[in-house]
């Protein structure tokens, strides 16, 4: 993949905070996100993919958004506040809004219930189960979210997201211009991450390749943030190529080209030495998927 941009790439400096106001930022914030979820699930037409879940990132509330409603509506979720917002269709202000500091889930939810039962949609949808679990975390029992004394560390995971929907937005383009299946886009509400994925074309269906792209915000892998290059099916530990400057393979559970935050808090170009490392990793992991797509 050719290193060159056809764009000025956007890109925040990221100074380093506590790892542990980060991690609490990060689950705080992942907790406030599955109310956008519960709003998708209850009430945009399911797809096989899950992909009526995904959220869009937008940097001009530094926050996510869903999909369109049914109805036209949509929620979205500021990041450094942790402020849940109810807009009708693409309208930027929003008709109502709760900020969560300070709130309880169950709050949350009679905010929103009221408003929607306004606009005649049934409530009780967003009640249903989740299909996935969450990490653990006092919210979940019914704790108040504190996004005051997180603020520093949610402005910063916001930092990190908006990089990323500058950087993987460029890479996904990319991807598209040369006639790849690249997705759009999108954070996905059940690991939090902002990804897209590429399916590669294939001699034999049953040897069909894929490589995901993205930004986990830190996971029970990483306890910090880390851009990622997944390859799948694994190729053999044995034979991975060296990876330039901060990046490392990660061979547990799943098989990728990382780049954690500690090591891109010390670049002295954050942007142009994550971008030319993901550069690298994506055109590694081409050439693995394509290797083995011919041996097959």
């Amino acid at each position: 993949m050719a290193a060159q941009v056809d764009e000025e790439l956007k890109w925040r400096l990221i100074r380093g905070i506590d790892k542990g106001k980060l991690r609490e930022a990060r689950l705080q914030a992942h907790y406030a996100a599955q109310w956008l979820a519960r709003g998708a699930r209850a009430y945009i037409a399911p797809q096989p993919d899950d992909g009526h879940t995904s959220l869009n990132f937008e940097a001009s509330i530094d926050g996510f958004t869903t999909q369109a409603w049914q109805t036209g509506l949509r929620l979205s979720l500021q990041l450094p506040t942790l402020t849940l917002a109810l807009h009708d269709g693409d309208a930027a202000a929003p008709v109502s809004s709760f900020a969560l500091n300070g709130h309880s889930d169950a709050q949350a939810r009679q905010w929103l219930g009221e408003w929607l039962n306004r606009r005649n949609l049934d409530a009780r949808a967003l009640d249903a189960a989740s299909p996935y679990d969450m990490p653990a975390h006092r919210i979940a029992e019914g704790a108040l979210y504190d996004a005051a004394v997180c603020a520093e560390a949610l402005t910063e995971l916001a930092a990190w997201f908006a990089n990323a929907q500058s950087l993987l937005g460029q890479i996904q383009r990319r991807l598209a211009e040369q006639k790849l299946a690249a997705s759009p886009l999108c954070c996905w509400p059940h690991h939090f991450d902002l990804a897209t994925s590429t399916t590669l074309p294939k001699h034999a269906a049953e040897a069909t390749g894929y490589l995901g792209i993205g930004l986990s915000p830190g996971d029970t892998y990483y306890d910090e943030p880390y851009f990622y290059v997944s390859v799948y099916p694994k190729p053999d530990p044995t034979m991975l190529p060296t990876l330039p400057m901060f990046g490392h393979w990660h061979t547990h559970e799943f098989m990728a080209a990382v780049a954690p935050a500690r090591k891109i808090y010390m670049a002295k170009d954050q942007a142009a030495e994550t971008r030319e490392f993901l550069d690298h990793a994506v055109e590694t992991a081409l050439k693995l998927l394509n290797a083995a797509d011919r041996a097959s």
